[in-house]
């Protein structure tokens, strides 16, 4: 078993502060502040186009901000070289929107693909933590069977379980119940609740799935035009004096947001 990554309460997890981005002459991001503390769940809400899948993919070090800092455990992501960027990784785990599994690879390989590429172990440690990672997530006797012979919900579970395989301090999340019926969904939200609790993970999900989003989080932050405009713990929002807030949270057509 690979032993997990330990996560000191005060480590720095991820911190942005007024980050800005701007693709040609549209502005994305123009100055968001969030703080991701330490073993909670950070849930970021916000419309289509609000600049969510922007702020995730600087964080991964996958895009640059124009202005602002972006500190991810401890590093500012702009200043870091491709290398940098790789070993950083090792240490964040990413749950992509729809898994993004390789097709050609079987589940063992996909859950052990970071395992076997930087940590240098045996086949038979590999398999052990493939083993113990499906399991984790609820799946068994699965391993030699191939992305395209899974539900839809097991794809997420599996990626799910490569995102964990080599502890990371950091897990990042992408819509994670995009796709799925209630139950699954409600599924995938349980297991993201375990890995904080079991692993001691700092998670960052970017959803606008509203009944996910109070499901899971710790601190809810809500994104409208490239800013945070409020943040605070979910029943604080709920009861939020914004408009658009109130708005976006109880999905109703009617208010500031036409």
């Amino acid at each position: 078993m690979v032993p997990p990554l330990a996560s000191p309460a005060t480590e720095e997890m991820a911190v942005l502060t007024g980050v800005s981005k701007a693709f040609e002459d549209r502005e994305v991001l123009t100055g968001v502040d969030l703080v991701a503390r330490p073993g909670e769940i950070t849930v970021v809400v916000g419309g289509s186009g609000s600049g969510k899948s922007t702020l995730l993919r600087i964080l991964l070090g996958l895009e640059t901000y124009d202005g602002g800092s972006a500190r991810l455990l401890g590093r500012e992501v702009n200043e870091l070289g491709r290398l940098e960027v790789r070993d950083l990784m090792m240490r964040v785990g990413m749950l992509f929107q729809f898994g993004a599994l390789f097709d050609s690879m079987t589940v063992a390989e996909n859950v052990g693909f970071a395992l076997r590429y930087n940590r240098g172990l045996s086949n038979a440690e590999i398999r052990d933590v493939v083993r113990e990672n499906l399991l984790m997530v609820g799946l068994k006797n699965i391993e030699n069977l191939y992305p395209s012979q899974l539900s839809g919900g097991m794809r997420k579970r599996v990626a799910l379980a490569r995102a964990i395989a080599h502890h990371p301090r950091l897990l990042l999340v992408d819509e994670p119940t995009t796709g799925l019926d209630p139950i699954m969904a409600d599924t995938i939200n349980e297991l993201i609740l375990q890995m904080r609790d079991r692993l001691g993970v700092t998670v960052v999900c970017i959803t606008h799935d509203i009944g996910a989003a109070f499901r899971i989080a710790d601190h809810l932050a809500m994104l409208y035009q490239g800013k945070v405009i409020e943040s605070g713990a979910p029943e604080a929002m709920r009861n939020s004096a914004n408009g658009v807030v109130r708005q976006f949270l109880s999905g109703s057509a009617h208010g500031p947001v036409s």
